[in-house]
C-alpha cells in the first residue's frame, strides 16, 4: 500500500488534533478516510474542515466500510480497550491515545487480542521519539553510566484548577477513572520503566483533591526497588 487509510474514532481535543495532522499531510504515508463520532456536532466539524472524508457515528459501519486499513482511537479513557478488541478482530491495525484503560483485566485482554491478531497495535507514548529520553535510554542500557544504583523521577507538568474545570468528566472517577496517574502521567510512567526497567515491588501514597477541587488523586509518591537491588522514587502532582 502506498499510503496507510486511517480511520480517526473520537475528534474531541485530541482526535481532531491527529485528524489535522493527518488530513493536512504532516505525517508521510498517512492519510485520513473517515471520521468516526457519536457527538454530531464533532462531525460536522470535520465535515466542513475536510468534506471529502467519510463520517460514521458508528464504528462498526467504519469498521466494515473498506474504507481505513488502521484506526487512531482518541475516545474516552475506558473506552480504549474494548474499541481496541473490536477493531483487532476486524483486521484493522490499532494506535490508541494514552492510557492503555482504566482496568487492569480489560488492558491484558487488549494486549492478548493484539498479539493474536498479528496486526500493528501500539500506544501513543509519543515521548518516546524526543530525543532527549532516546539519548538517556542509550546511556543507561549501554553501561555508560554504569549499573542503575537509584533513579528519582519527579514530574513538572503540573495543571492549574483551570484545566480540570474545562470539562465535566476531567478528574472524575466517572469520566476519566483517575486522576494525575491516568491523565498526564502515563508518558511519564512509560519513559521511566523504558529506561530503568520495572521494578520488583512498589510502594505508593496518593492524595486526592490535595491541591485542586477535584474528586481523584492530584498528588502522588512512589518507592520502588529493582531485581538488582536499585531504589527509585516518582513523584507527582
Amino acid at each position: 500500500m502506498n499510503k496507510v487509510r486511517f480511520g480517526i474514532v473520537g475528534v474531541g481535543n485530541m482526535g481532531s488534533a491527529h485528524l489535522r495532522y493527518i488530513a493536512n499531510h504532516e505525517i508521510s504515508g498517512a492519510e485520513v478516510t473517515a471520521v468516526c463520532d457519536i457527538n454530531g456536532r464533532r462531525l460536522k466539524m470535520a465535515e466542513e474542515l475536510y468534506p471529502s472524508i467519510k463520517l460514521y457515528s458508528e464504528m462498526d459501519a467504519m469498521l466494515d466500510s473498506g474504507l481505513v486499513d488502521a484506526v487512531l482511537i482518541a475516545t474516552p479513557h475506558y473506552d480504549h480497550p474494548p474499541l481496541a478488541i473490536k477493531a483487532l478482530e476486524k483486521g484493522i491495525h490499532t494506535l490508541i491515545e494514552k492510557p492503555a484503560g482504566v482496568y487492569t483485566k480489560q488492558v491484558e485482554q487488549m494486549n492478548r487480542a493484539a498479539e493474536k491478531s498479528g496486526l500493528i497495535f501500539s500506544i501513543m507514548y509519543n515521548q518516546r521519539t524526543n530525543p532527549v529520553y532516546q539519548k538517556l535510554r542509550d546511556l543507561v542500557l549501554n553501561g555508560e553510566l554504569g549499573q542503575l544504583k537509584r533513579t528519582n523521577w519527579i514530574i513538572d507538568w503540573y495543571r492549574p484548577q483551570s484545566y480540570y474545570d474545562s470539562g465535566g468528566w476531567r478528574a472524575t472517577w466517572a469520566g476519566e477513572g483517575g486522576g494525575v496517574l491516568l491523565n498526564q502521567d502515563p508518558h511519564q510512567l512509560d519513559l521511566w520503566q523504558w529506561t530503568c526497567g520495572m521494578p520488583v515491588r512498589v510502594r505508593a501514597f496518593c492524595s486526592f483533591g490535595k491541591f485542586h477541587n477535584i474528586e481523584v488523586e492530584d498528588e502522588v509518591t512512589a518507592y520502588v526497588e529493582y531485581e538488582n537491588g536499585a531504589t527509585g522514587v516518582f513523584v507527582t502532582s
